[in-house]
């Protein structure tokens, strides 16, 4: 008996030894798949575009073409689209957190009659697919005489996100219920219990929403191309029309360079707050706790 229990963690350690290569070789595969289309297309930025255009084609350039990013903040109006994106993209984010987070707290902290089936509602439609209502949505803001404006995207922040509505609702969930009765004592309403205890103990949540949808408006190509005019787009939509040589062809190494400037701001935003992104993802339930 004493042998069989001796013998026990030996085996145990001796899986996780052979179980340990194998995750890191699959982990390491996986890392090489995703790492090389995107060092190609660091590589490419860099490369003069007849070298681009040559058969067959070489990895990496014979001569490193620097001028591709100057060429790509000169030839459009680079700053002026940044600063476009980065209004839509503020301004939706921080509408779209807030007005999440209110209604996660009226989902997990709030006795209404028939909450259990809006909530249910709210799950359905995180299964639809956002390309289904584009056609609605144009209509009624064209109708609206909302189209080449910017409400669109104000308006979709004043209606909340469904998916971050769930994950404010699974965060608050966890939230112990003395909280809401000591501020319940000191004479707090709804409101102010949300917006003093709740919201300064839910910076995980707000983090990883704010990165998160940001990302989205940011990166964003439909919407900005179907609702805005090219004088208030979006530098996402100005990156694929906006590089074009004087015979009309697409200038791809140009146009690449400056997709790398675009991706940058949010690869060290992503960086800097992923810590945050886990941590919320891990604390609202999202993990499967």
């Amino acid at each position: 008996m004493t042998a069989q229990i001796e013998k026990k963690p030996y085996a145990i350690s001796t899986g996780r030894l052979l179980q340990r290569p194998a995750a890191y070789g699959s982990l390491a595969l996986f890392g090489l798949l995703v790492a090389v289309p995107l060092v190609y297309f660091l590589v490419t930025s860099f490369k003069p575009m007849e070298e681009y255009l040559t058969y067959p084609p070489r990895f990496f350039p014979t001569r490193w073409r620097v001028e591709n990013y100057e060429a790509a903040v000169t030839m459009i109006p680079y700053l002026r689209y940044v600063g476009h994106s980065l209004f839509l993209g503020l301004s939706n984010t921080i509408l779209t957190v807030v007005t999440s987070a209110m209604a996660g707290f009226a989902f997990a902290r709030i006795n209404v009659p028939a909450r259990t089936r809006l909530f249910t509602i709210i799950i359905a439609m995180l299964i639809v697919p956002g390309i289904v209502v584009q056609i609605p949505q144009f209509i009624i803001f064209a109708r609206l005489k909302l189209t080449g404006t910017w409400w669109p995207w104000i308006l979709w922040g004043l209606a909340a996100s469904p998916f971050f509505t769930f994950m404010f609702r699974q965060f608050f969930s966890a939230f112990p219920k003395e909280l809401e009765d000591a501020a319940e004592i000191d004479g707090c309403g709804s409101f102010r219990t949300f917006w003093s205890i709740f919201i300064p103990n839910a910076k995980p949540a707000i983090a990883t929403a704010f990165i998160l949808n940001f990302a989205g408006v940011w990166g964003d190509y439909v919407n900005p191309f179907l609702f805005l005019k090219d004088a208030n787009t979006t530098l996402a939509v100005k990156l694929q029309i906006g590089y074009l040589s004087p015979h009309g062809e697409l200038l791809t190494t140009t146009v690449l360079a400056g997709a790398v400037l675009y991706v940058l701001p949010l690869v060290v935003t992503f960086f800097l707050g992923q810590r945050y992104v886990l941590e919320g993802v891990v604390t609202s339930g999202l993990s499967g706790r």
